[in-house]
């Protein structure tokens, strides 16, 4: 089994590596755990850990030369995570379109030259929802309100319409909001999120822009990170279509989270508060219910409450500081 992941180098391409890694094996088309003979690390910068023996390519995967180099013909399984996060796509539309639409369309059809169907794991977004219905199943409607949704949307059209001919055997699961992610604020609409428990924790100032009643679907990087390998070891017999999986998650009101925080001895008087209309433009309309009776069944995980997500970060902050 050859791994390839782009994105290598981000937060949750890091996580996967290292997991793949400890572990050695990877699922077959039947489900059966197989070893792992080589990894591929795709990035536009090197990732701090590599496993002996990695291949590591450095390069936009959107440029035609780069791609026509990375050569994936040999690949079985692909973490296609290379992305421009949601407020990033908002404020710079060519960027959003080059880096998440783009370059998915050049790696598939890297993929679908290399002649073999390998399991592609494509970690999309609720924000391919928008305005929707109270609770949203797999196969509720796609309205996005942005262009990270529009561009994510159009991306899983691609992958289950080239899994639906045989070209790859992709799947497209809709990730929630990771919290809390360790390092500092990005780009992501949902960064605060994280920031109003990273920081005051780390005794730092953190702002939140939207009103605590708002609810948001969550999940800690640990269960992402579980339920995208779990993605990949699924059988192909038990992916129907669409190909696209609602991640389970947890609906908690930024109130909740706050609470929580306080909790696990946190000072929130670190948190103040200021509105920010884009930010809650976006946020606002995604999704706050999953029906995950479907994943469930699958076999994909969920977090016990806010407060063991928590306090996953806390034990994380004190083995990595």
């Amino acid at each position: 089994m050859h791994v390839v992941v782009t994105g290598a180098a981000g937060f949750l391409g890091q996580k996967i590596i290292k997991a793949l890694a400890d572990r050695g094996t990877i699922g077959d088309t039947d489900g059966a755990q197989q070893p792992i003979t080589g990894f591929k690390l795709i990035d536009v910068v090197a990732p701090k850990f590599a496993p002996s023996g990695a291949k590591v390519l450095i390069g936009d995967l959107s440029s035609p030369n780069f791609i026509a180099e990375a050569v994936l013909a040999e690949a079985t399984h692909v973490f296609h995570l290379a992305a421009v996060v949601s407020g990033q796509a908002e404020a710079d539309f060519e960027l959003g379109m080059r880096v998440n639409i783009d370059a998915t369309r050049a790696l598939l059809e890297n993929l679908h030259r290399g002649g073999q169907v390998p399991r592609l794991v494509y970690p999309s977004s609720i924000a391919v929802f928008g305005h929707a219905p109270d609770i949203i199943g797999d196969e509720t409607a796609t309205l996005p309100n942005s262009s990270y949704g529009a561009q994510k949307a159009m991306s899983e059209l691609l992958i289950n319409d080239m899994s639906r001919r045989g070209f790859i055997d992709g799947v497209s699961v809709r990730v929630p909001t990771v919290m809390v992610r360790p390092g500092k604020p990005n780009a992501a609409a949902s960064s605060f999120a994280s920031s109003i428990i990273r920081e005051p924790l780390a005794g730092r100032a953190a702002v939140c822009p939207v009103s605590t009643d708002l609810a948001m679907w969550v999940s800690s990087p640990q269960t992402v990170c579980a339920n995208l390998i779990h993605a990949a070891d699924l059988a192909s017999g038990a992916l129907d279509f669409p190909r696209m999986i609602n991640l389970p998650g947890l609906s908690v009101e930024v109130a909740e989270m706050i609470s929580a925080a306080e909790r696990a001895g946190i000072d929130t008087s670190f948190i103040s508060f200021s509105s920010d209309p884009a930010i809650d433009a976006i946020v606002r309309t995604w999704p706050q219910h999953l029906d995950t009776v479907r994943v469930k069944r699958l076999g994909f995980v969920v977090d016990q409450d806010i407060d063991a997500i928590i306090r996953e970060h806390q034990q994380h902050r004190l083995a990595h500081g």
